[in-house]
């Protein structure tokens, strides 16, 4: 005897923590002529929408114990889950000790990823850690030959549409699937308290590391056609990309999503009850940045540091969209708007534009909030916290012997938010709170400041202005001048201060290069790599 591609569904275990949907799903079983085992709560709720189901405690003969811990735990259980059809001793065993055949397994875990998210205690997160449904979940996956195996109602919805369709039973093919996408989910699952345990005992290098996520999207392809790719979201709670909700537009594609990410990401850099602030990205680099009272001057401001770069961008803003700010965007073909809300008005200004693609997160990234970024290389994976370093006015060490005024302070402030998400090597001008000019992703710190000179020039030149406004600027450097070359290039750029790490065995040099200068320079004592 062999595994049949059409295997019937006679018996059904369902036991569920999530029970939308359970009483429609219930009762198509039951109209099919699935006899259901249950458990606990659901029992109960099958029982009281008028749907036969029988007690697992019937079946293994041991009642339910330790507030729910233990119930599915059995033989009668897992071997009518294991219990291989087309195999003599294992029907035999079946037989001998009374243990049911069961062919359609419906669980879906305790929410301990939601229980995490909403700050619950240890406890509690704990206690919401599923035994009986992984290992239930497990074992009808390996015996996906015989077994379907359900870990949400989308996967019964199909079960229910092949029973429908093929007298009470279903394919292999659809069993095959199922057991693979279960082996997902409670992988996903074991990463999440995994993880957990590794944040609450302060681990950053555990012996074993696990990530999982849920697909959010199917994506048309990744950074070329020839790729493929997907979206998952983690457990991890984090306005952004994940929590955003696309009101119009074209479908978002892989590079859609991290150029939006990078440019929420600094967004949230900038208090929205302080100044409005707009971010231009253009393949995961700002190429304009800007701080005002209004979100549609900050965009303005923003558009004119690099016009050229703008068409096409993904712009990021801290505040809620409104009409005019929208008014102003779609003057210009822009790929991406990502904001924490946007106003009626402001919307149906933008539907205007039917493939514009706008995402409403909810609310801003908290750049306090500590977490873990991967990065997968030959044979592994690169695990770092992310970078939630920042430095206050109070912190910086002046080096020069001229200090940095009031107003070059607050621009130094503001290129040190920007230059940490700008690739390295990298160097921004800022003048007035704006960027002027953004040199990234060179192989020398001098050719990064050379670069954002240049580009400063061309921008003057495309806005007609008379003068570079690298003029009288400030500038940021995200790790320190190994000489004082670049530090040079800044002041023949017409930059009066200068923000840097510092840390070079060539500070000197650099300090010394600063005062004959006359400008201000002043060390952090931080880097901000970015690769």
């Amino acid at each position: 005897m062999t595994a049949m591609d059409l295997v019937p569904v006679r018996r059904a275990l369902i036991s569920v923590s999530d029970k939308d949907g359970l009483i429609e799903r219930g009762k198509r079983l039951a109209a099919a002529g699935v006899e259901i085992l249950s458990t606990g709560g659901t029992l109960r709720a099958l029982n009281e929408a008028g749907i036969e189901a029988k007690d697992v405690s019937d079946v293994t003969e041991f009642p339910e114990m330790m507030d729910g811990r233990l119930k599915t735990l059995h033989p009668r259980v897992h071997g009518g889950l294991l219990g291989r059809r087309d195999n003599g001793k294992d029907r035999n065993s079946m037989g001998e000790h009374g243990i049911p055949q069961i062919d359609l397994l419906y669980v879906n875990l305790y929410p301990f990823e939601a229980t995490v998210a909403r700050g619950a205690s240890s406890e509690d997160c704990v206690e919401n850690i599923d035994i009986g449904g992984p290992a239930m979940i497990r074992a009808a996956a390996k015996n996906h030959a015989w077994v379907s195996v359900c870990v949400d109602g989308k996967d019964v919805d199909q079960v229910l549409e092949q029973i429908e369709a093929n007298d009470g039973s279903v394919t292999q093919d659809l069993r095959t699937r199922l057991a693979a996408k279960a082996y997902a989910r409670t992988a996903a699952y074991d990463a999440a308290i995994s993880g957990w345990f590794a944040d609450q005992l302060g681990e950053g290098a555990p012996d074993f590391r696990a990530f999982g996520g849920e697909l959010t999207q199917s994506l048309r392809y990744g950074e070329n056609p020839h790729q493929r790719a997907a979206f998952y979201a983690t457990p991890e709670i984090r306005h952004g990309i994940a929590t955003g909700r696309q009101v119009q537009g074209k479908t978002l594609s892989y590079n859609n999503l991290a150029d939006a990410d990078a440019a929420f990401e600094l967004a949230s850099e900038f208090d929205p009850a302080e100044k409005a602030a707009v971010i231009i990205v253009k393949h995961a680099n700002p190429c304009g940045v800007a701080v005002n009272d209004t979100l549609v001057g900050a965009y303005e401001s923003a558009f004119a540091a690099d016009p050229i770069s703008a068409f096409g961008g993904i712009v990021a803003m801290n505040r809620t969209l409104d009409a005019p700010t929208a008014s102003a965007l779609v003057k210009i073909f822009t790929e991406v708007i990502i904001a924490p809300d946007a106003d009626e008005d402001a919307l149906a200004v933008l539907s205007a534009k039917a493939n514009l693609r706008v995402l409403l997160t909810g609310g801003m990234a908290d750049t306090k909030q500590s977490g873990w970024m991967t990065k997968t290389v030959a044979g592994g994976l690169l695990v770092q916290e992310r970078d939630i370093g920042m430095i206050t006015p109070e912190e910086l060490k002046v080096v020069t012997q001229r200090a940095p005024s009031e107003a070059e302070l607050a621009d130094l402030m503001f290129a040190w938010k920007v230059v940490k998400h700008v690739k390295s090597n990298a160097i921004v001008y800022t003048n007035n709170c704006v960027t002027a000019g953004v040199g990234m992703g060179q192989t020398s710190r001098l050719e990064a400041a050379r670069l954002a000179v240049r580009k400063a020039e061309a921008t003057a030149a495309e806005n007609g202005w008379d003068q570079s406004r690298t003029i009288g600027s400030v500038c940021a450097s995200d790790a320190f001048f190994p000489f004082a070359d670049g530090l040079k290039a800044a002041v023949e750029a017409g930059a009066t201060a200068v923000i840097q790490p510092g840390g070079s065995i060539r500070d000197d040099e650099v300090i010394a290069a600063a005062d004959e200068a006359g400008i201000a320079m002043v060390f952090t004592g931080m880097r901000h790599f970015r690769h």
